[in-house]
């Protein structure tokens, strides 16, 4: 019996929330500021498409799900037991199921922390992204730093697995900042820790402001790579080293779910402007929703479908984002996945030159980035795409 790629890499449902208290500048997401939110209307949205989505699916095995945003914890508890609920009720799970939600460390949103694990949830993802006061303000966030460690508290007592993420190569920060910074945070995580390099995205507030001039105190790239190579260092000294590109864990504690999707697995997408990969009789399709939150529900509640579109995705497009995704992870790819996909081998003369520069290695079936290859990788991705 053919085995489809993506059981190779498992199968997860993403779940979309698209609200937020209030839009931060550097964020490019689907988030949307709204002061009336319906939730039953939701809930029912919410209930339909899983169960369309089960359709699809029926009978595999679901082994993650991930309420992103926006700010997940701003659903009720209530709501996101119903979800759950469904859920389970329309796929067969694995025991050890990951249920993630994101959440902002604020007091409100911590005061739900037990009514989201009562309700499933076993694994929370908090929004630090600063250790100081003055930064949280630029960048735009609602809390202070002594809100995120009581609510981080909160989290640590009531669930397992707590995540959080931090934003470096800030406005003004130098590496030394960063360095006391980044070992202050090791000493509060539990886990797993992501660590994403300020990006300035066109479209964001910081983006209008970058374009103008306006946006001062940016560290030059120089300052930015040595902060990489900072955080390289002290979560590999706290035994928290990387497994993908802006992700370190203990051993055994990685995102279960966003593997899935370096992994390059299945994974459906419901809520506005969610993604999916999804297999169906042997093909695999690209699926996407309406972004603006009105638009999906309304097509949710009209049509009985919140998918926009439906692509079938061509081999060549399949090869590339396996190797887009899969080089990220520490672990890195298989050749012979590859060449089943692509019907031909990854050129080796290339592997051969890029293996003497020291950005990858090869051993056997596997091919995976170095530490010096994962701080270059686009450049060493350019090298692997074929034409």
């Amino acid at each position: 019996m053919k085995v489809d790629d993506w059981q190779n890499g498992g199968f997860g449902l993403y779940l979309h929330w698209p609200f937020c208290q209030a839009k931060c500048p550097y964020c490019d997401f689907n988030s949307h500021v709204s002061a009336l939110i319906d939730q039953d209307r939701w809930k029912n949205a919410y209930l339909s498409e899983i169960a369309r989505v089960g359709a699809q699916t029926q009978g595999r095995v679901l082994n993650t799900v991930f309420f992103g945003g926006g700010t997940p914890s701003m659903m009720e508890p209530s709501l996101v037991a119903a979800i759950i609920e469904k859920i389970r009720a329309t796929w067969p799970t694995s025991n050890d199921m990951e249920v993630t939600l994101e959440a902002n460390p604020t007091s409100v949103e911590a005061g739900r922390f037990q009514g989201y694990r009562d309700a499933g949830v076993n694994r929370i993802s908090m929004g630090v992204q600063a250790l100081n006061d003055n930064d949280l303000r630029r960048l735009g966030r609602l809390h202070s730093v002594a809100e995120a460690r009581a609510a981080f508290d909160i989290a640590r007592n009531t669930f397992d697995r707590v995540s959080f993420d931090l934003i470096y190569a800030r406005q003004d920060q130098s590496a030394d900042h960063w360095r006391a910074e980044l070992s202050e945070a090791l000493t509060m995580a539990i886990d797993h820790l992501s660590l994403y390099q300020l990006t300035i995205e066109s479209g964001t507030a910081f983006g209008d402001r970058y374009e103008r001039g306006k946006l001062r105190g940016l560290p030059d790239d120089d300052s930015a790579g040595d902060m990489y190579f900072i955080t390289q260092e002290l979560c590999e000294k706290a035994g928290m080293p990387a497994y993908e590109v802006s992700n370190h864990a203990r051993p055994g504690s990685e995102s279960r779910h966003n593997k899935i999707y370096w992994r390059y697995g299945d994974y459906a997408g419901v809520g506005p402007g969610a993604h999916g990969r999804v297999t169906i009789d042997g093909n695999r399709y690209a699926t996407d929703t309406p972004l603006q939150p009105g638009a999906w529900l309304n097509s949710v509640e009209k049509t009985g479908s919140g998918e926009a579109n439906s692509i079938a995705l061509p081999l060549k497009d399949q090869v590339t984002e396996y190797l887009l995704m899969g080089m990220r992870l520490i672990d890195g790819i298989s050749l012979s996945r590859y060449e089943s996909l692509a019907r031909k081998p990854l050129c080796h003369n290339k592997i051969n030159e890029l293996s003497e520069i020291g950005v990858v290695v090869h051993e056997g079936d596997n091919l995976r980035p170095t530490p010096q290859g994962l701080a270059v990788l686009n450049a060493v991705l350019r090298e692997l795409l074929p034409e």
